[in-house]
């Protein structure tokens, strides 16, 4: 997950001879502990308080229970005061938590304790049940509190500290997740990491307590070697901060291609030819892989690669992971044919895949994907907007069966009984105009794949909480459907458009999930690009999209940048679904590398969808106050967060691209484009140096998927539209045309002979002229022009010839 120089063989070694510790605790990865489980390790999730008026951020534990009024209040701790909801989850646990700060690092200092760091957040499956089963046990707390300082952060709110001691749980663990589970000295060195630990020995683990016991006695009798090996690790991670690139693996000429090659092989060794998608379960949609196959397709016309693209999309469509009924994506499936998921649902992904289907139907022109993208569009907006234009973080997969139940499962809000469907059909039968309800139901039943006792295979359910439960999947078409019932195309697509709204409206009387009402500035940067890359698709919703998205940038800029500082900020907090309430942090936490580069991204894909250049010069200040903050000047490439941040023992230089790329893989593609809009060959300049930094990684392409796009881009130039001709419809009629087909390497300039001061690039406003009194455009590439088109039909076709693919 982040970048391990060569120290890395040494440390292995060291850990295996002196964390006798960890050894004594007999823990099992955490990855395989959940293989076991048929979950994976970081499948997290989360609470919610709901009521028939609006939807509440969760407090968690005992305040949950005060706040429905199933129990009194109990006393809370020091996390009462935070905004974060993950930390307000906690804040009636009988665990003297405190926030991450001075005041607990002090404690442990003058107390000479252990800290014990709980990290997670608040959808997260898996920190509810530690919480449940150890962090609200009278028995467990007395422990804590005697023997330890702890402290608990919420990942996403500060993800630096999470990504530092991962960093630690990985290298001496091999693999990690959350909850993650750390135990540092006083001066923050890591000591002992692991992740869930069950309340009594089982799956291979030993209780918490019976860990918690070990680690004090061992601080007590034997601190020396605990420190030995604190301090081993803490330098080696330090050192690691200094590493430089690897010179004799810096790209060259022709590099990109090899790479480009390399990295198609290993994704095809490694696509599931049945179920689309990569590797076996679990399964991820993976969005930065699928964007770096659209590019890869572009420049090589390899039709499998277009093949594993579009197949593992259609297969996510079609899946489980869907949400059929409000529309919006899991986070990931437990099963390789996408079918069982975790159920939270979490904005990155929802950005992200607005934008890849947006892309798939551009190649394709296939109205399925434009679908997709729509309801996720439509999601958004009624589940996880705040009223003044900002997207919440996400929602849990856990809720109450009913409103009279007091424990909550996993997948209650989603999953159906084949009774629950079937009697909804029969209540509203007068929906279904002539066909009748049993008719609509055997129709309903066939297309999803239902099961009388249900469809969901007993080993993906450990807990046993979907028992008897359905997960609508289409194992087959619309047109298999279509055929098997002798239906017309359009009648069947109105039924199934009746039948899922029949089930919406059901759903939206049960127990809501919690939802957290975290706003993200990074993960709203991608909501940006997946809005504008849908509204390049010119639907009939291409207004509303770019609305949305106007909003969002408002938001933005109002809410989460400081125009003093020229600062961004992480994160701010709603209060409740329709409530214009906004909170923030006594204490700003300012944005980390991947706010800047997410926002910037999202900027810069606005800029391409308005021409707006205002927002094409705010995302040139925010890649320079980046370059201020994060660029290592003497190595290349950024740190995750800023110099001399307090209490952060070591910058890290992230270089995997996950569930969301890294922040150095889209600064990479942001510098190549700001240096062609602005013509400024210091960013290319940037761009080389960062990629050159990353370029020992192997295989490139695999982990660092986003960042070839990168280098193919610097590498091979861009593809330049320069559109002459004033703001008029003709002029708005070829720049559309532009937008419709997926170009990764085009940038979209807009040369107005009657306003040349408000160009970003003064050298374009001179080089291009109207031809004949038209709107004329140039398409050039790295300075070589075709000849001008006057005609958009002509424009049209040439474009089409090269960036659309029809598919048999």
């Amino acid at each position: 997950m982040f970048r391990v120089r060569p120290l890395l063989p040494r440390i292995r070694s060291h850990l295996q001879t002196t964390l006798k510790l960890q050894a004594d605790t007999s823990q099992s990865e955490p990855e395989s502990v959940c293989r076991n489980l048929r979950l994976l390790h970081n499948g997290c999730r989360s609470r919610r308080v709901s009521n028939q008026k609006f939807r509440t951020m969760a407090t968690g534990g005992e305040a949950s229970k005060e706040v429905s009024g199933e129990e009194p209040a109990k006393q809370g701790n020091r996390l009462v005061a935070s905004k974060s909801p993950y930390l307000l989850q906690h804040a009636y646990n009988p665990v003297d938590w405190y926030p991450w700060g001075e005041e607990a690092f002090e404690k442990a200092r003058s107390e000479n304790k252990i800290i014990f760091l709980s990290v997670g957040y608040s959808t997260c499956h898996w920190c509810h049940v530690m919480e449940h089963e150890s962090f609200e046990s009278p028995e467990t707390a007395a422990i804590m509190n005697e023997k330890f300082v702890n402290i608990k952060v919420d990942r996403e709110e500060r993800p630096d500290i999470d990504k530092i001691y991962m960093q630690f749980l990985l290298m001496s663990k091999g693999s990690g997740g959350w909850p993650m589970s750390v135990w540092l000295t006083p001066t923050l060195a890591p000591l002992v990491a692991g992740t869930y630990f069950p309340p009594k020995s089982r799956y291979g683990m030993p209780s918490f307590n019976a860990v918690l016991k070990s680690i004090a006695k061992k601080w007590e009798t034997d601190k020396e070697s605990l420190l030995t090996a604190g301090s081993t690790l803490l330098n080696a991670l330090q050192k690691n901060q200094d590493a430089s690139a690897v010179a004799e693996a810096a790209f060259g000429v022709g590099s990109a291609i090899e790479k480009l090659s390399e990295a198609i092989n290993v994704h095809k060794q490694r696509f599931d030819q049945t179920h689309g998608g990569f590797g076996s379960e679990p399964k991820f949609p993976e969005v930065p892989r699928i964007n770096f196959l659209f590019h890869a397709y572009l420049v090589t016309k390899d039709a499998d690669v277009l093949d594993m693209v579009i197949e593992t999309l259609t297969q996510i469509g079609k899946g489980g992971i869907n949400d059929h009924i409000f529309g919006g994506f899991a986070r990931y499936a437990t099963t390789e044919d996408w079918h069982n998921v975790h159920f939270e649902k979490m904005l990155y992904d929802q950005g992200q895949l607005m934008a890849a289907f947006a892309n798939a139907y551009k190649v394709t022109r296939d109205e399925t994907f434009l679908g997709y993208g729509d309801k996720i569009y439509k999601y958004l907006l009624k589940d996880l907007r705040h009223p003044l234009g900002g997207f919440y973080a996400g929602e849990d997969a856990d809720s109450l069966p009913t409103h009279e139940d007091k424990v909550k499962v996993e997948g209650a809000f989603y999953a159906w009984t084949w009774d629950e469907i079937q009697a909804a059909f029969k209540d509203q039968a007068q929906r279904l105009d002539d066909i009748t309800p049993e008719r609509a139901f055997e129709i309903y039943a066939y297309h999803y794949d239902l099961k009388p006792p249900g469809n969901v295979p007993a080993y993906s359910d450990p807990h046993g909480h979907l028992t008897g439960k359905n997960i609508l999947i289409v194992r087959g078409s619309e047109e298999d459907t279509i055929a098997n019932f002798s239906l017309e195309a359009d009648k069947f697509k109105n039924l199934l458009a009746t039948t899922n709204d029949i089930l919406h409206v059901v759903r939206e009387q049960r127990p809501r999930p919690h939802l957290d009402t975290k706003i993200i500035c990074a993960w709203n940067g991608l909501v940006l690009s997946g809005l504008c890359k849908l509204g390049n698709c010119y639907s009939a919703n291409r207004d509303q999209y770019m609305q949305t998205a106007k909003e969002l940038l408002d938001f933005l800029r109002k809410e989460m940048y400081d125009p003093e500082q020229k600062l961004l900020i992480r994160s701010c907090y709603g209060v409740a679904v329709g409530d214009e309430t906004l909170e923030k942090n006594e204490s700003q936490i300012d944005g980390f590398l991947d706010d800047y580069a997410f926002l910037i991204k999202g900027l810069l894909d606005y800029y391409k969808a308005t021409l707006d250049v205002d927002v094409l010069h705010w995302a040139k200040a925010l890649q320079d106050t980046q370059d201020k903050l994060f660029w290592d000047e003497r190595n290349g490439a950024y740190f995750f967060s800023q110099q001399d941040a307090p209490n952060v023992i070591v910058r890290l230089k992230e270089d995997h691209d996950g569930a969301e790329p890294c922040g150095n893989s889209v600064s990479a593609r942001n510098l190549v484009l700001l240096a062609h809009y602005y013509d400024e060959n210091a960013y290319l300049q940037k761009a080389g140096k960062l990629l050159n930094f990353f370029a020992d990684v192997s295989p490139f392409g695999h982990a660092l998927p986003e960042m070839l796009s990168a280098l193919l881009m610097h590498e091979n130039g861009l593809d330049l539209v320069a559109v002459v001709g004033p703001d008029s419809p003709d002029t708005q009629r070829f720049v559309e045309i532009c937008r419709k087909f997926y170009i990764p390497s085009m940038i979209i300039v807009h040369v107005d002979p009657s306003n040349p001061e408000e160009a970003s690039n003064q050298r374009l406003q001179t080089k291009f002229k109207m031809v004949g009194g038209k709107t004329t455009v140039y398409i050039c590439h790295e300075r070589a022009c075709r000849m001008p088109v006057t005609d958009p039909q002509q424009l049209e076709d040439n474009l089409m010839a090269y960036f659309f693919s029809k598919r048999d």
